[in-house]
């Protein structure tokens, strides 16, 4: 059967603090307590608000990222993430237009974009202004919005941190003009406002029952202060459209892989586990807080991003865990480790004592390393061999002293080489998603069920950078 995109939104922001996390999350939530299938997407690479979105909506929180995956992959990838839903309320990143980097030429819109990837689904877009600065600025500011590329339709706006309700009718009476719908006017409320830290919003993970509070909460103000059934019917009004299915891994052995979750290690793609099980894996869950081991008779290892160093003393304090992992990577157990993972994998982080696997030291900063990289091999692993180049991103405050030289890593501002590989482990701080390219879960799967590295299966296509 062939895909099909259906009912769809795009929540997006003048600029990164305009509100839309807010908006979308909560609206999410407000359509699911009317009974609704909602599905949801986050476009660009983050972890963290695809969690509180599937709080909202009791579905894995996807992602759309069009600079690791390319173009072509949003589409199906949207349609994967709506199946058997009544609407897809996908989440903008930043501002609407802010994507990868300028565009490689006018009329195109940054690559991973909001403004990108709704250009892309056909999907009408609801654009979040912050309004507490603002009376009648606030039509110019829409109306360039909404005029400045012709595939994007802003079908909606939605004014938030609106003041009282005298600001509310200046700000409605300035926009009357320009001929964009207000679909609601959010009033100022600090008690309205997400926990956040150093690398943005606290996963849902660590106090799910109080995100879920929340979530209630923001639905019920939604509700009251937004046109929800206008926005249900503008994602309703996108035109039905044929996709092509998702890319799947090919079955390339059965292996049993523990894979490390909790609060420390939330970071993990839906799309990356469901690749490795299409391919053959069997998934057992641990927490490296509490296990006193592996989980038993594990072929494979995957330990993704989190937050390892909010978790530090406890990590450290697991010493029958740390020395058991260690015994088991050190002894050929295939594994594949992703930035906090490459921490947990090392001698120490901040002086306390790891797995010591990876002969490097950790320390928090201060200096933030972020964006997207294309990664080439210079050392075979189980995810790639050498010379293969992979896309995904870098999101960490830490450093690792020596840095490792399994990758070498190119981004928009230069080039550096980081990472440890061996024929059965790479770790490092690049995240990859596997949504369009199930190559290296078949290849992880396949080393992990017999020991040894399947014939690579041909060049992926790459995807030029934006």
């Amino acid at each position: 059967m062939t895909p099909r995109l259906g009912p769809r939104l795009v929540v997006a922001g003048t600029h990164s603090g305009a509100g839309k996390t807010t908006v979308a999350t909560g609206l999410m939530a407000a359509l699911a307590r009317r009974g609704l299938r909602v599905a949801s997407a986050k476009v660009g690479p983050d972890f963290i608000d695809p969690g509180y979105h599937s709080l909202a909506t009791g579905r894995p929180g996807r992602n759309l990222d069009a600079w690791i995956c390319g173009p072509e992959a949003m589409a199906p990838l949207a349609a994967r993430a709506a199946k058997g839903s009544d609407v897809l309320v996908v989440e903008g990143v930043m501002g609407l237009f802010d994507g990868a980097g300028p565009a490689p030429s006018p009329p195109q819109l940054d690559t991973a974009s909001t403004a990108q990837v709704a250009a892309l689904l056909e999907a009408p877009v609801v654009l979040v202004v912050d309004a507490s600065a603002l009376s009648a600025s606030v039509a110019p500011l829409v109306h360039g919005f909404a005029t400045w590329h012709p595939e994007v339709r802003v079908a909606g706006v939605v004014l938030n941190r609106v003041g009282s309700d005298g600001h509310e009718i200046l700000l409605r009476e300035a926009l009357a003009p320009v001929g964009v719908p207000v679909l609601g006017a959010l009033r100022r409320d600090e008690a309205m406002a997400w926990r956040d830290r150093h690398l943005g919003l606290v996963p849902v993970v660590e106090d799910r029952a109080g995100a879920a509070r929340a979530l209630d909460r923001l639905a019920a103000r939604l509700e009251q202060q937004l046109d929800v059934s206008g926005l249900l019917a503008l994602a309703q009004a996108a035109p039905g459209r044929p996709t092509s299915p998702v890319a799947r891994a090919r079955e390339s052995g059965r292996a049993r892989v523990a894979v490390a979750g909790g609060p420390a290690f939330s970071f993990a793609y839906p799309d990356n586990l469901e690749r490795l099980e299409e391919a053959g894996a069997e998934l057992v869950g641990f927490d490296p807080l509490t296990a006193p081991a592996l989980p038993a008779g594990v072929q494979g290892l995957y330990v993704g991003g989190g937050f390892p160093e909010v978790f530090l003393q406890s990590l450290a304090a697991n010493t029958s865990l740390l020395a058991d992992a260690a015994a088991r990577v050190r002894g050929g157990l295939v594994t594949w480790a992703e930035c906090g993972g490459l921490l947990w994998l090392a001698r120490s982080l901040d002086r306390r004592p790891l797995c010591g696997v990876v002969p490097a030291d950790g320390t928090m900063g201060e200096r933030l390393t972020l964006g997207y990289r294309r990664a080439r091999a210079l050392e075979e692993s189980p995810l790639a061999p050498a010379g293969t180049v992979l896309k995904g991103h870098e999101f960490h405050y830490s450093q690792l002293e020596p840095p490792g030289g399994a990758l070498e890593m190119r981004g928009r501002h230069g080039a550096s080489r980081g990472g440890w590989a061996s024929p059965t482990m790479l770790a490092s701080y690049l995240h990859l998603h596997l949504g369009a390219d199930p190559e290296p879960a078949e290849r992880f799967v396949a080393a992990a069920a017999r020991g040894s590295l399947p014939p690579l299966r041909g060049e992926r296509p790459e995807h030029e950078q934006g």
